[in-house]
């Protein structure tokens, strides 16, 4: 797909990884809806991209809610036209350990709260963003693109029940969609990102840094537009769909 005058949506898209792949995504040329959950922190970063060239509008979203989803696409379509591309990276964390037991007997429990809120938006907001996303492409016939964004810990991660089960979902979305939509001229795809330097990592004690850049084979945390350059990819490259790009520095969890 060429990029120029295209506009796509990207979930979570204020800060981090959303972030850059708007600035790559829109130095292309594309037109970018830029959705999150913040209003102070969409402005900001659409006066940063409008500083770039990048053409950006914010739309404040939360991802977990049918309705709120609804307005915020029927928004961009009133307000950019239809989008023909959509990248669903909005993502929480709330990790916790199934139970944790001391002598025999279990302390702590991951509690449904956490399980729920987790998958609200990890893999409900998914779900609802690309629907939508999907119904635009359709009804505009316009081909298009919807890119998931996983996980290295889709594979199963200590501590991350609630996460591991939304990132694999994602994946089993991707393929599912890819072999729904082909018909329509719709593509899919996932991104599986490792350990990246983002606001999360910056946040981290410096020894534990370490120890994570120590246990990738590249000895390093990857860059946000590391990830930026594989979405990117995935729409440039119109014989890809229903497939998974692991950019993680060779890491296997």
């Amino acid at each position: 797909m060429r990029l120029n005058e295209k506009v796509i949506a990207i979930t979570g898209g204020a800060r981090g990884l959303g972030f850059a792949m708007a600035q790559r995504l829109g130095k292309q040329g594309a037109r970018i809806a830029l959705l999150d959950v913040s209003a102070e922190a969409l402005d900001e970063a659409v006066s940063i991209l409008s500083s770039q060239e990048v053409q950006a509008q914010a739309f404040v979203v939360n991802v977990a809610d049918e309705s709120s989803v609804q307005m915020a696409f029927a928004d961009i379509a009133s307000r950019m036209g239809p989008v023909c591309g959509c990248v669903n990276n909005a993502g929480i964390t709330d990790d916790a350990l199934l139970i944790k037991a001391k002598d025999g007997r279990v302390e702590k429990r991951m509690s449904l709260a956490s399980w729920q809120k987790v998958l609200d938006v990890n893999l409900t907001g998914v779900f609802l963003c690309g629907r939508e996303a999907a119904t635009q492409m359709v009804e505009s016939g316009q081909k298009g693109v919807i890119v998931n964004i996983s996980s290295i810990s889709r594979a199963g991660n200590m501590g991350q029940s609630n996460y591991a089960a939304a990132k694999a979902g994602i994946h089993a979305l991707t393929v599912t969609w890819g072999k729904e939509l082909a018909r329509y001229g719709i593509r899919t795809g996932t991104v599986a990102p490792g350990f990246i330097a983002t606001d999360m990592t910056a946040s981290m004690r410096p020894d534990m840094l370490e120890r994570i850049a120590a246990s990738v084979p590249l000895k390093q945390l990857g860059e946000p537009d590391d990830i930026a350059q594989s979405v990117a990819f995935i729409f440039e490259n119109d014989y890809f769909t229903a497939r998974i790009i692991e950019c993680d520095g060779g890491l296997r969890l």
